[in-house]
């Protein structure tokens, strides 16, 4: 694999590229000036940063091909973009560079209730789906917390999860297949309609490969039948501890929730006055927890859960029972939980959510080792998650103006992931590892286990110009830290 593709040398180089750029998508469907390109250097993960060289919005699977023949053409980087809600550095364009941004791909282009599939562009914003399947008798099982703003192709690009993913499993379970264009510009179709092809699976390659391989154009999802109905139960305890407990005697129990998410102190207090639901401010953690399915059993496994949570010293403070997920206390429980990143803004002025996994039983462990960790750096740190996979993402609150506090943020996230690793978990459970994580990877595979994966990349992307510097620690790139809040060029 080559070094870094090298950005345009000269100023009449660049001028060449612009130019070959705007005849194919039109001027309307560039930026190219500073200002409107600050908008685009960093995504959810703020604390690296790079700013394009320029910024290209293609409408068509044409589009993508021919931008990325001109890119080739001229040797310059380029990386895509959905909505730029990922928080691992995914669409950071590291060395600059042609960004490929997909938000104005975002037809829902066909919709198959019968046999459960819609075919999406990648720009279609998760819910939109969601919406347009309303009365269809089927939805879209992977629902992100970004869900109103993240893109279907960004949840491809990671392999999102979201709250109900202990149930109903993450983004590539939900991919039948996808049309994508490949770094020499072909386009590929890979897996169909159909629910399973034979073969190998590429569909389950590509999906989590952070763009790394290539342009998803096109999405075929499969659609999962909507439950009977459903009933969702507010647990209240008075410590994480407890809550945690009750999330292992909750699945030891045999029940298999639909979700099992647990917030904090920190979180319901933030949450609350953001959105005033009525969660208990004084509670050291509640959890949400919802079971769906048939009717007639959704009594018989609400009453099973309620008995756990008392075993454990918590109460059940509300217990919605819902048909449609439509009911407005469900719609209300649900729109809280989502908006918690959203509502830390209130608490703090720049964040940091990691995305580490542990087993459940180690739950109480990362959660009582992270509260170590906030006092050794002096940093506070919220706790909002998948309790019910042991998906942890805490919230590490500081002001990315001072240069220490982004220093502790660092150090103390690292320490973090390596205490799940050491937990026996992972260090990401659906963010992805984009430029943030990359150094971590070592600690989890093998040097071999690593350049199997490159080869497999390199099978792709053999010149590393489509998204470099990303997921993997090798290729001949060099992450420097820049000053606070700013990527270095590699």
């Amino acid at each position: 694999m080559s070094a870094t593709a090298a950005q345009p040398a000269t100023a009449s180089t660049a001028s060449r590229l612009l130019a070959d750029l705007r005849a194919v998508v039109g001027p309307e469907n560039i930026l190219n000036h500073h200002d409107e390109l600050l908008v685009y250097e960093c995504d959810g993960y703020v604390i690296e940063k790079k700013v394009p060289d320029v910024v290209v919005f293609p409408t068509s699977t044409e589009h993508v091909v021919a931008i990325v023949k001109v890119c080739n053409a001229h040797d310059v980087p380029f990386v895509p973009r959905g909505a730029g809600t990922s928080l691992a550095g995914g669409t950071l364009p590291v060395g600059g560079g042609v960004m490929i941004c997909l938000t104005r791909m975002k037809r829902i282009l066909e919709i198959n209730a019968r046999d459960r599939y819609a075919i999406v562009e990648p720009g279609a914003v998760n819910v939109w789906l969601t919406r347009a399947l309303a009365g269809t008798g089927v939805h879209f099982a992977p629902d992100p917390s970004s869900q109103t703003a993240c893109t279907i192709g960004g949840n491809v690009a990671t392999n999102a999860g979201g709250p109900h993913t202990l149930k109903y499993g993450v983004t590539v379970n939900h991919v039948r297949g996808v049309e994508i264009v490949l770094p020499d510009a072909s386009v590929v179709q890979i897996g169909g309609v159909a629910e399973d092809d034979p073969g190998y699976d590429l569909t389950g390659l590509v999906v989590g490969s952070e763009g790394t391989f290539g342009i998803v154009t096109k999405v075929i999802v499969g659609l999962t039948r909507n439950p009977e109905g459903g009933r969702t139960l507010l647990g209240v305890f008075d410590s994480v501890e407890s809550a945690t407990e009750a999330v292992s005697g909750i699945i030891a129990a045999g029940i298999v929730p639909a979700a099992l998410e647990m917030l904090d102190n920190i979180m319901v207090r933030a949450v609350e006055d953001a959105f005033h639901f009525g969660f208990p401010v004084e509670a050291g953690a509640v959890l949400i927890m919802e079971v769906d399915g048939v009717e007639a059993a959704m009594d018989r496994e609400a009453q099973a859960i309620t008995e756990v949570v008392h075993a454990h010293g918590g109460k059940v403070d509300k217990a919605i029972a819902w048909r449609t997920r439509k009911e407005p206390e469900y719609m209300a429980i649900w729109k809280s939980r989502k908006s918690a990143f959203g509502a830390i803004g209130r608490v703090s002025p720049t964040f940091c959510t990691q995305d580490g996994v542990v087993p459940r039983t180690m739950l109480p462990n990362i959660l009582r080792f992270m509260e170590g960790v906030s006092k050794r750096y002096d940093i506070r740190i919220a706790n909002v998650f998948h309790a019910g996979d042991g998906n942890i993402h805490p919230i590490l609150m500081f002001d990315e103006r001072d240069p220490d506090q982004v220093k502790r943020v660092l150090e103390a996230s690292h320490e973090i992931l390596e205490e799940c690793i050491r937990l026996g978990g992972s260090v990401t459970g659906e963010h992805g590892i984009g430029v943030e994580k990359m150094a971590m990877m070592p600690k989890l595979f093998t040097p071999d286990d690593l350049a199997a994966m490159a080869a497999v990349r390199d099978a792709f992307n053999p010149d590393g110009r489509c998204s470099p510097s990303k997921l993997l620690p090798t290729g001949g790139h060099c992450i420097e830290r820049a000053s606070p809040g700013r990527r270095a060029s590699a």
